[in-house]
C-alpha cells in the first residue's frame, strides 16, 4: 500500500492549465498526492489568470513557476507515478524517458489563454478549465489505486479524460 503518489501534470507553455491542476491536484489530494507541473518549452511565467483565479478560490500559489519537464527527468528528481498531459501539442511530442516508468495519460482541457477576444471570456475559459481540471483530479483522487493493477490504473486514467462534467458544473 502506497502512502503517497506523485503526478507531473504537463503543458506545452507551464503557464496555464498545467500550473492550475499542479495547485488543484496538491490541495485536494493533501496526503495522497503530490503534484508539479512543467512544460516542454515553458514560458517562463505563469500567466496572471490562472493566479488570479486560483487565488479566488483560496489555493496557495507561492512557488507556483513555469519550469522545463527536464527538470524531472533526471535520476535525482522524485520518481513520478503518473504523467498526465493536459494539452494536445505536449501529447503529441515525444517526451523525456520518465525514471521509474511512470503511467501516462492525456486529459486534454482547451487553452484559455487563446480566449482573449475580452476579459470576460478569458474569465470564463479560465474558469472552464479549471473546473475541468478541478473534476479529474477528484475523479483521480476516488480511484482505489491499491486495489488496481497498472493496466487498470492506466485505463482508469485514461477513461478520466472522457468523462463529462457533471451537468450543473457545465
Amino acid at each position: 500500500m502506497k502512502d503517497q503518489y506523485t503526478v507531473l501534470f504537463l503543458c506545452t507553455a507551464n503557464s496555464a492549465r498545467s500550473i492550475m491542476a499542479e495547485a488543484i491536484a496538491n490541495q485536494l489530494g493533501k496526503g495522497r498526492l503530490r503534484a508539479f507541473s512543467a512544460g516542454s518549452t515553458p514560458s517562463g511565467q505563469v500567466h496572471p489568470m490562472a493566479m488570479e483565479m486560483l487565488q479566488e478560490i483560496g489555493l496557495p500559489t507561492n512557488g507556483l513557476s513555469s519550469k522545463s519537464w527536464d527538470a524531472f527527468a533526471g535520476a535525482d528528481t522524485p520518481p513520478m507515478d503518473f504523467i498526465i498531459t493536459l494539452c494536445d501539442r505536449a501529447a503529441d511530442e515525444p517526451c523525456p524517458v520518465w525514471p521509474g516508468r511512470p503511467i501516462t495519460a492525456h486529459w486534454s482541457v482547451p487553452d484559455p489563454a487563446l480566449a482573449a477576444d475580452s476579459p470576460e471570456q478569458a474569465r470564463k475559459a479560465f474558469n472552464r478549465a479549471m473546473q475541468i481540471v478541478q473534476h479529474r483530479i477528484s475523479l483521480l483522487l476516488a480511484l482505489n489505486l491499491d486495489a488496481l493493477d497498472r493496466l487498470a490504473i492506466a485505463t482508469q486514467l485514461s477513461q478520466i479524460a472522457r468523462s463529462p462534467l457533471d451537468q450543473s458544473q457545465q
